[in-house]
């Protein structure tokens, strides 16, 4: 019923962005952002970046929403956008995800 969405972007300031809108739009209750290092392939070279993490918490039925706005605001040719569902969680928590999202 509930999912996190995994976000990467290159800055705080795209982070930032993204999260604002999913939050503003109500596709998302609540953005968590924190800074990491990611090494990875791309384009037959291997890079090593600073990145910023978004965990989105939102609605299954607004995952395709999320990626496709997220998207929409990514500068990356090819971002990352995951969901993972929430299998269990404190109740009165989810019930917020459901009250400060989209009906």
């Amino acid at each position: 019923m509930y999912k996190l969405i995994y976000i990467t972007t290159p800055t705080k300031k795209e982070a930032e962005k993204i999260a604002r809108v999913l939050v503003k739009e109500r596709l998302a209750a609540c953005v968590n952002m924190f800074p990491l290092k990611s090494i990875f392939r791309w384009k037959g070279r291997i890079l090593k970046e600073k990145e910023v993490a978004l965990v989105v918490k939102s609605k299954n039925k607004l995952v395709s929403k999320i990626i496709k706005r997220a998207k929409e605001l990514h500068s990356y040719e090819v971002p990352c956008i995951i969901s993972l569902p929430i299998e269990k969680g404190l109740p009165e928590f989810l019930r917020w995800i459901e009250k400060e999202t989209r009906k």
